[in-house]
């Protein structure tokens, strides 16, 4: 077995791999009794010559390998999406080259699920952004999708979340986007402990009467909307609007903190999944849907329950740094050669928050190569004087 010294309590200490990996094998999304996309992270070129902070610098290879690992275990792309630092890194200008490049990648498969984000995250919020500057946002991103053959996710605006006045503003919004779009989208709201600046979104810092609001929306263009996501880390309010949804629409869980009892569902109804976490975690989840879909429920919990103790972790407080521990796992499997982030936002997390995420992924049994992670996280370690 596999011994590493790793911080704990402020003491080093030695810290023995258990975990057998989940194997990693190929998977039809038809096996699996959910729909599942993953939000993907980009890799960042570190040999690139210049400054993070400002301008992103990409590995396309890499970056587009990844895509094809996710389509290999039958889990759909979210493209182009927080987990792939949009707004946090990743502009408007490259974010559109990450659509253009993944959906031409997607159209050289016959089983490639992929949705891409739309939003307007090239607008700086300000005095000067206007409801009508807003639309015309919106409507150039969903075109540049729709123009490439992609379907819509349709991200929530900060820009919005800074200028409407009420409820009223963003259901005139979202009613005359619905109304332009080609095929059904799937709405995205995102919880402002994933974005600050989202606080408030659909006209009230009460979720649940903002709620009624997305709901309001919802039901009046059920037709062309296939889902939603909620990522508000709340089983309880999740479920509840999940109960409230038009038949056909979908709830498409984004708590990171509890989508193994999501997705498995109740009596009631069940969640599809559109995760972070399951960039990080592929495999795994890939293993556990095709065990729910030979109605193996207790494999299906024995192989994801694990990897939430891992996820809660990732996600932890301040949410919005998540993407640092994504990053790092795909470095510690292997997937990347490296431990940089378009940003800089390899810095955004402690090594103390990293080892324990090193033990967690362990547990998990989603550290893909033990002996390599160890290597890895040994690298990491030296790098900020642990020996």
């Amino acid at each position: 077995m596999t011994t590493i010294n790793l911080p704990l309590d402020g003491k080093i200490v030695p810290y023995t791999l258990t975990g057998t990996p989940i194997a990693l094998a190929k998977r039809d999304a038809k096996a699996f009794p959910r729909i599942a996309f993953a939000a993907a992270h980009v890799v960042a070129d570190p040999l690139a010559d210049n400054d993070p902070w400002l301008t992103p610098a990409i590995d396309w290879e890499r970056t587009l390998a990844f895509r094809h690992r996710l389509w290999d275990l039958g889990l759909g792309v979210a493209e182009a999406m927080d987990t792939a630092q949009r707004g946090m890194g990743l502009g408007w200008p490259d974010a559109r080259d990450l659509i253009r490049r993944a959906l031409s990648e997607a159209a050289g498969r016959k089983d490639a699920l992929i949705a891409c984000g739309a939003g307007t995250d090239h607008l700086t919020p300000g005095p000067d952004v206007t409801i009508d500057t807003i639309l015309r946002a919106y409507e150039e991103q969903i075109e540049t999708v729709e123009a490439a053959g992609g379907r819509i996710i349709l991200m929530a605006s900060r820009a919005l979340a800074a200028a409407a006045k009420g409820p009223d503003d963003y259901v005139s919004v979202y009613d005359r986007i619905l109304r332009q779009v080609r095929e059904p989208v799937i709405i995205h709201w995102l919880g402002e402990m994933f974005d600050p600046a989202l606080e408030g979104y659909w006209g009230n810092g009460d979720h649940i009467q903002a709620m009624s609001t997305c709901l309001e929306v919802i039901e009046a263009h059920a037709d062309k909307i296939d889902g939603i996501k909620i990522s508000l880390l709340s089983k309880e309010k999740e479920i509840a609007m999940r109960r409230r949804l038009p038949a056909g629409v979908r709830m498409y869980t984004g708590d990171d903190f509890n989508y193994a009892e999501l997705i498995a569902g109740d009596e009631k109804g069940h969640s599809d999944a559109l995760l972070g976490i399951f960039d990080a975690i592929a495999p795994a989840a890939s293993a556990a849907l095709e065990a729910l879909g030979r109605k193996s429920n207790h494999e299906f919990f024995d192989i994801l329950e694990p990897t939430v103790a891992l996820s809660r972790h990732i996600f932890k407080a301040p949410t919005r740094f998540y993407k640092t521990g994504v990053v790092f796992l795909a470095y510690l499997n292997g997937l990347q050669d490296h431990f940089t982030m378009v940003g800089g936002q390899e810095s955004t997390r402690s090594l103390t928050h990293l080892a324990e995420l090193f033990r967690l992924a362990d547990k998990a049994r989603v550290l893909a190569d033990p002996e390599l992670a160890a290597s890895r996280m040994r690298q990491v370690l030296a790098v900020h004087g642990v020996n």
